[in-house]
């Protein structure tokens, strides 16, 4: 396990600086609002949420965690940023919904807490540290044998670059310019081996479509751009 600080100080700083935002559904944050649903019943279908356990490894502002909670689940986020962790539990006054928020690494929550969790989701987080390996073991620490664990990135490749920096960052201006370093991207061959070298193993792997113009969002065989891995921890 990684023993040393696994962040980006610039990556932290970036959306530290637009954590005030985080929930309104038009800022910068507005594609992570639309694909939210999709997520959320991705997992649910195969964990069942309610009345689980579960992690948010990069919680961020909360979205996803509070999706979970609102669907059962009891619900713990971790982060690196303090800025976006306040803006999450500051959320959680308007809806009344329950997470248990904490400043602390993945790597450092594995040691605390191994085989805590029924399922550990890390979701638009591996493309922004310096070694998602690590990210990845830490995750299949967390979660115990037989739960699973859901990654979703971005595919590493010509079409990714274009449509998802070039075109959302700086054409459609859906995402801050800067948001993405195209060298941390991850092939899926490449996620399939740190979780195959963390002893997970992985049973689904789905393409995530996303058009800005609807809003809308659906899981599909395209792993082109944007896909999702679900991995069970061995037993």
């Amino acid at each position: 396990m990684n023993q040393t600080l696994n962040a980006d100080p610039v990556e932290l700083n970036k959306f530290g600086d637009l954590a005030h935002r985080w929930w309104d559904p038009n800022s910068e944050f507005r594609p992570l609002h639309d694909i939210n649903p999709a997520r959320l019943h991705w997992v649910d279908k195969h964990v069942t949420l309610k009345g689980k356990r579960i992690i948010d490894v990069g919680c961020g502002g909360g979205l996803m965690s509070e999706g979970m909670a609102a669907m059962g689940a009891q619900v713990t986020g971790i982060d690196l940023s303090e800025k976006a962790l306040g803006v999450a539990r500051l959320h959680l006054f308007e809806t009344g919904h329950s997470v248990d928020y904490r400043l602390i690494s993945a790597e450092a929550m594995a040691l605390e807490s191994p085989a805590g969790f029924d399922a550990v989701t890390c979701l638009e987080m591996l493309e922004h540290v310096p070694d998602p390996a690590s990210i990845v073991r830490a995750c299949a620490h967390l979660v115990r044998p037989g739960g699973q664990v859901f990654f979703s990135t971005l595919n590493r490749n010509p079409k990714a670059w274009l449509l998802a920096v070039v075109g959302a960052e700086y054409i459609l201006n859906l995402l801050p310019r800067g948001t993405h370093g195209y060298a941390r991207f991850l092939k899926p061959a490449e996620l399939v081996r740190f979780c195959r070298e963390a002893d997970l193993e992985v049973q689904e792997i789905v393409g995530m479509d996303y058009s800005p113009f609807t809003r809308t969002c659906t899981l599909t065989n395209n792993t082109q751009v944007n896909y999702l891995i679900r991995a069970v921890r061995n037993a």
